[in-house]
């Protein structure tokens, strides 16, 4: 793949030499080889094209992290409205018990009571 980016890169760059220095190259001869300003040019691109590419995989690993996260809260939040939701389906009982004057849905159930070491 280095050497298609190279290959594209090194067009890109006669395409655009306005002088044409680098027309005079044999194909055998490698633009990174020789000490002409397309080669150090050349040089620079790749370099800062590995640097974009180190980026983009550290990008992409964070992403995949902050899904993991996001995938877990989801879960979370969804286990905590269930909890509100038979949370507050007991309030209304209560509440309609103690409407109701009806005392047996008002005691404490089992689950309810304090173990004695509290």
């Amino acid at each position: 793949m280095n050497e298609t980016i190279s290959t594209a890169t090194a067009k890109l760059l006669a395409a655009t030499d306005p002088d044409n220095e680098g027309a005079a190259m044999n194909d055998d001869t490698r633009r990174n080889d020789s000490n002409t300003p397309i080669a150090d040019s050349l040089a620079s691109l790749e370099t800062r094209l590995e640097a974009v590419e180190s980026r983009l995989a550290y990008q992409e690993h964070w992403l995949d992290e902050l899904d993991r996260a996001l995938a877990g809260q989801e879960k979370r939040l969804a286990a905590l409205e269930t909890l509100s939701g038979a949370m507050q389906e007991r309030l209304r009982q209560h509440h309609h018990a103690l409407q109701n004057g009806d005392t047996s849905a008002t005691e404490p159930r089992p689950e309810d009571e304090r173990p004695p070491h509290y």
